[in-house]
């Protein structure tokens, strides 16, 4: 955030002025200018598209634990912390149960009974 404010305002303002005052390196600010996302950020990437895939293909019931699962046998390098990372950044949670909640769901309306004493109650004035 600080070296895109700093991209953004370096034709207005000096380049080292703003990093002494976001508190940062100038050479980090031209390193980023290089090559914006790192390695693990690119990989990030690459593995959180590969988590959604899996968790897809499970009929989004599977958690990380067993997504974790499905990309080392796809032959990926992750560790179950990295999983649930990326699960978790990318919103991807277990389905926990299988049943229906509690709650009305439609249906037929219930059946009233007849009124099988028929009675009819007048109250007469005095």
């Amino acid at each position: 955030m600080r070296y895109a404010f700093i991209a953004e305002n370096r034709l207005i303002f000096a380049v080292r002025a703003m990093c002494r005052m976001l508190l940062v390196h100038p050479s980090g600010f031209h390193a980023w200018l290089r090559e914006p996302f790192s390695q693990r950020a690119l990989e990030d990437q690459r593995q959180t598209v590969l988590l959604k895939q899996a968790w897809d293909d499970s009929g989004e019931v599977y958690g990380y634990r067993k997504l974790h699962d499905d990309l080392c046998d796809m032959g990926e390098d992750i560790s179950p912390n990295r999983a649930w990372r990326l699960a978790r950044l990318a919103s991807i949670r277990a389905q926990i149960g299988y049943k229906k909640k509690p709650g009305s769901y439609g249906g037929s309306p219930a059946v009233v009974a007849d009124n099988t004493l028929n009675r009819e109650f007048d109250v007469s004035s005095r």
